[in-house]
């Protein structure tokens, strides 16, 4: 755990430091685009974040050479290269998106593209899917399920890039409930290391985040950007995909685990989506309306749920934090199952949904708490933005 710890803090360090050395030269040189239709905020504000977050990633995880507890990752040393390949490509991408708005359908294509690189190039797969049982699936389909799950995840993390500090928060949320249960998952594998790539892809994404965070918090200094929303969405998504991956062909056994734990042996598919439940859930509502509205499925709207948020009256900050308990009560809850089914607890997996159904009924009053006079009050005012 120590040196899980180290990593947090030596990305966060260098990350905070990168983030604000790209803020000072975005002002300096004039490095920030106008204000678009769509976009909460009201002055001219640097959207280069993404490249200190990424900067910062690529020197948490070359330092990681040097550390025997991280050998085993570097043994075969492919894996590695072709997620930090891929994610070059997208950073690239995304700076130029960032500064010029190019075309949705070349940054789809880039985002296939660095998603092949990790499949097939570094050989991180879906190999398997549960229905009842485990049931293999060919290697083509598993190549093409791992993209578009990538993929996916890349676009639903950028899509919720819309108030300060937003990104940032939720993904540092999500990112440690899953930390805790891929290190957790080691343990209870009975592994020799409790070291594994999942494990260490959301150390360097908690430290990223936590660097980040205090210049992209209301009022921000600094937005990331697709460079960064699409990065960090792309390492989530390996993280997910590489934990997966090691789970073994009994795994959705009723007989091996006993029908009271077969939910815990679902979680390692479950969490990886549930961490990223609000993304997905806004990126499905934007792909459908839009679709039906005749558009393209990436042309931007002002109909994202945090702009909804904000129409229901809440102020940008106070809606950022609402984000942010929705994530944790939803992650959170389905970690006590896992928990629970591993520690036999009295309550069992239960407990995981007590606290869920509390937790979310807490959320749900909070975010219909806006009455219609502050809703038309924020209609009127524009509150400043991420």
């Amino acid at each position: 755990m120590k040196q899980y710890v180290f990593t947090i803090i030596l990305t966060a360090a260098i990350t905070f430091a990168l983030s604000w050395a790209v803020w000072r030269l975005s002002l300096r040189y004039k490095i920030y685009p106008g204000i678009r239709e769509r976009d909460v905020h009201t002055t001219p504000t640097p959207r280069l974040g993404g490249v200190a977050i990424f900067l910062g990633i690529i020197a948490a995880v070359l330092t990681s050479q040097a550390n025997p507890f991280f050998d085993i990752m570097w043994a075969s040393p492919q894996r590695m290269w072709s997620v930090l390949a891929a994610a070059l490509l997208i950073a690239i991408v995304g700076v130029l998106d960032d500064l010029w708005d190019l075309d949705w359908f070349i940054k789809l294509g880039v985002q296939f593209l660095a998603a092949g690189i990790i499949t097939v190039g570094g050989g991180l797969q879906i190999l398997s899917l549960p229905f009842g049982e485990m049931i293999l699936v060919s290697s083509w389909v598993s190549i093409g399920i791992t993209m578009l799950a990538i993929v996916v995840v890349m676009n639903a993390v950028n899509f919720i890039d819309g108030l300060d500090g937003l990104v940032a928060g939720v993904c540092l949320i999500a990112n440690g409930v899953f930390f805790v249960y891929a290190y957790m998952l080691t343990r209870d594998s009975g592994a020799s290391s409790y070291f594994n790539l999942a494990t260490f892809l959301a150390a360097v994404l908690i430290g990223a985040c936590i660097g980040f965070l205090p210049l992209n918090w209301s009022p921000a200094k600094l937005f990331m950007g697709d460079s960064g929303a699409l990065v960090i969405g792309l390492l989530m998504a390996t993280s997910a995909i590489s934990l997966t991956g090691q789970m073994p062909s009994n795994a959705f056994d009723p007989e091996q685990f006993g029908r009271s734990q077969l939910l815990g042996a679902f979680i390692p598919i479950l969490l990886p989506l549930v961490v990223v439940l609000l993304p997905l859930l806004d990126f499905g509502l934007a792909v459908f309306r839009r679709m039906r509205a005749g558009k393209s499925p990436f042309s931007p709207d002002r109909k994202h749920l945090h702009h909804r948020m904000l129409d229901l009256g809440h102020r940008d900050r106070d809606a950022v934090l609402i984000f942010y308990a929705w994530t944790a009560v939803i992650s959170i809850a389905v970690l006590l199952m896992y928990i629970a089914t591993r520690e036999d607890w009295p309550g069992g997996y239960l407990d995981g949904v007590v606290f869920g159904v509390i937790g979310s009924a807490a959320c749900l009053a909070v975010t219909l708490t806006p009455s219609r006079r502050a809703a038309a009050r924020s209609r009127k005012s524009t509150p400043e933005r991420s």
